[in-house]
């Protein structure tokens, strides 16, 4: 029984360490709507949706003016790799805008992907370089990253295994050890009278 819990705590966090998302996606979207509903896409799977609101732009700082403007700041958690970005705007006010671009993104890196959205269209580019990687991965680079969710999952396990079988076995243990205590009988109970 433990065991199995041993082979699954190993699987789960062998299959962790190989489909982390190491790398990441800085969205910094500007756009000039009212409302609107904003989704991103990596690779075809859904990584942020989410709502947007856009404050009434002012001229000289004080007039107000039929336009709105906003923006979004979303880091989004991504597999280094070559990876396909694709976003949606949906405004209220609008029709729904959609672009897509492709990024090489290497690990421990951060990428930071420029959205401009208006009336007039969508626009996406990529902004400057990647980030530096904190640290160089080395030949078991991924087990000294994931060594200690490792170490955390396999000790989950087995104390979860260990308590469920404490609480399973305490109490027939601790009736099995009642019944054989030898019971010793009272003065009263033999018909023994005290003086």
């Amino acid at each position: 029984m433990l065991g199995l819990f041993l082979v699954a705590a190993v699987l789960m966090a062998l299959h962790t360490a190989f489909t982390a998302k190491d790398a990441s996606l800085h969205l910094k979207l500007q756009h000039e709507f009212r409302n609107a509903s904003v989704s991103v896409w990596v690779d075809d799977d859904l990584a942020y949706s989410g709502k947007i609101t856009g404050s009434t732009r002012k001229k000289f700082g004080l007039i107000p003016t039929d336009s709105a403007q906003g923006n979004l700041s979303q880091i989004i958690p991504v597999r280094s790799g070559q990876r396909s970005i694709r976003v949606r705007i949906e405004p209220d006010e609008a029709t729904m805008q959609e672009d897509s671009i492709r990024g090489d993104f290497a690990a421990r890196t951060e990428r930071n992907l420029d959205v401009t959205a208006r009336h007039s269209g969508l626009s996406l580019s990529w902004q400057g370089t990647d980030r530096a990687p904190v640290e160089r991965s080395s030949m078991f680079g991924w087990l000294s990253q994931y060594a200690g969710s490792l170490i955390l999952t396999i000790t989950g396990s087995i104390m979860s295994a260990l308590a469920g079988y404490a609480i399973k076995e305490l109490p027939a243990r601790l009736r099995s050890t009642s019944d054989s205590a030898p019971k010793t009988e009272s003065p009263s109970s033999v018909g023994l009278s005290v003086d």
